[in-house]
């Protein structure tokens, strides 16, 4: 039966693969729902704690929006790539990363893409060489972001055994980061030059490139403030995960846990916003970030319940198959988030998924840590939305997606990437740990 469970599992995402975007969310509760009323086994934990966070800070990005701030970012980024072209390759994943960390969501990495796809081409430089990066970059960051679901969930997990909220975001960010810039030099030779790819002729001699610039966008009077009042926000749920946590314990017996506190001072930014920078609070609900996130949520919903359902049903059997090799080769933990994030297409769900599980199969904390960069292998099928869009916004064909599938143009980045996050990630992690 076991074996059949998982093909139902694997079917389920497959069907929600198929059908793209939120439906992964859905096939997901059809799982469920065949494995608890036909294969009558207990239907596992819903990941409530994970979507709450989501919500919570999807609203106050969205408020933030709305306000005109994300323009007002892109804006800043914008300046900064037109200002060092010759460079965009290194500094397209430096925006994206920061960006990401910022908002605790990838799809930031929208509204840089047109700008990034203009400079390259405007340098000649392959659009598909700083488009690849900056789309993995700001995946990959989600694992570094102090406010982003996946981290708080993994951050609430490892404090029991030692690893604090702190510890966690100094070892994330630094093994990332630099990670991902190694993978920009890189991806600064891949692919032939944009003057040599036959695509990219063939497409300029039909006139299907544009050399037309991306215009500036007007800055609302309210963005800078949105801003500043997002940032606190930020600042505002550190110094409180700090100060709760067990190792540093200035205060006792707190009423708000983290994950409360998050909720609670993301939507008081958003409803900050919405008066100090006079939103229309009807327009949250159109706002681009506003629909990714609650997408994200319904397929957190569907597909982490889904995994947890089937791990919980079967752990004894998974602890005597796997118990002993993963305590003994932890690296490879990282090969099984990184292909259940591959099908999963979330980091907070494949978090919520396996994380627990390896815990208690005996996986050191230095093992999980190290390894969490790898539920950022969202690139590896070529359906992802960020991915998509950088695709479609680069009109040269140098980012492009092969008629093998998996031969596309964020693969090699990305896994070298998250390859490079994993062995920095036990080599700082044995140091700091």
């Amino acid at each position: 039966m076991l074996a059949v469970q998982f093909v139902i599992v694997l079917l389920a995402i497959y069907v929600g693969a198929r059908l793209g975007g939120i439906a992964i969310g859905f096939a997901g509760g059809f799982g469920v729902l065949v494995l608890t009323l036909v294969c009558k086994i207990n239907p596992g934990n819903i990941p409530f704690d994970v979507i709450q966070i989501i919500m919570s800070v999807i609203a106050a990005i969205a408020a933030m929006q709305v306000a005109g701030g994300m323009d007002y970012l892109v804006s800043l980024a914008a300046k900064l790539l037109r200002k060092h072209p010759k460079y965009i390759t290194f500094l397209a994943p430096i925006v994206t990363y920061f960006m990401t960390i910022f908002a605790g969501t990838g799809h930031t990495a929208f509204s840089t893409m047109p700008v990034i796809a203009e400079v390259a081409k405007g340098q000649g430089i392959r659009p598909s060489r700083p488009l690849s990066i900056a789309v993995v970059a700001s995946q990959i960051a989600i694992t570094a972001s102090p406010i982003s679901a996946a981290v708080v969930f993994t951050a609430g997990l490892l404090e029991p055994v030692g690893v604090s909220y702190l510890q966690l975001l100094g070892i994330c960010i630094s093994t990332t980061f630099t990670a991902v810039m190694l993978t920009a030099i890189v991806s600064n030779f891949l692919g032939c030059e944009l003057k040599d790819d036959p695509v990219y002729q063939e497409r300029l001699a039909k006139g299907l490139v544009s050399d037309i610039k991306v215009t500036d966008i007007a800055i609302k009077p309210g963005a800078k403030l949105s801003v500043a009042l997002f940032l606190i926000g930020i600042i505002a749920v550190m110094l409180y995960a700090t100060a709760i946590s067990s190792s540093v314990g200035l205060i006792e017996n707190p009423i708000l846990g983290r994950d409360h506190a998050i909720v609670v001072f993301m939507l008081t930014i958003a409803t900050m916003i919405c008066i100090c920078c006079k939103v229309d609070t009807n327009e949250i609900l159109n706002a681009g970030t506003f629909k990714s996130g609650m997408s994200a949520c319904v397929c957190v919903l569907g597909v982490a319940w889904l995994g947890d359902t089937f791990v919980q049903a079967h752990i004894v059997d998974i602890k005597a198959f796997s118990g002993s090799l993963l305590q003994e080769h932890s690296w490879m933990l990282a090969i099984i988030l990184f292909f259940a994030a591959t099908l999963l297409y979330s980091q907070a769900a494949t978090a919520k998924a396996l994380l627990p599980a390896a815990l208690a199969l005996g996986v050191s904390p230095v093992g999980i840590v190290a390894s969490f960069a790898a539920v950022s292998a969202l690139f590896v099928l070529p359906t992802y939305p960020t991915l998509l869009a950088a695709v479609q916004m680069d009109d040269t064909g140098s980012t492009r997606i092969g008629k093998y599938v998996f031969n596309h143009s964020f693969l090699i980045p990305g896994v070298i990437a998250i390859t490079l996050s994993v062995l920095f990630g036990f080599i700082v992690g044995n140091i700091v740990l």
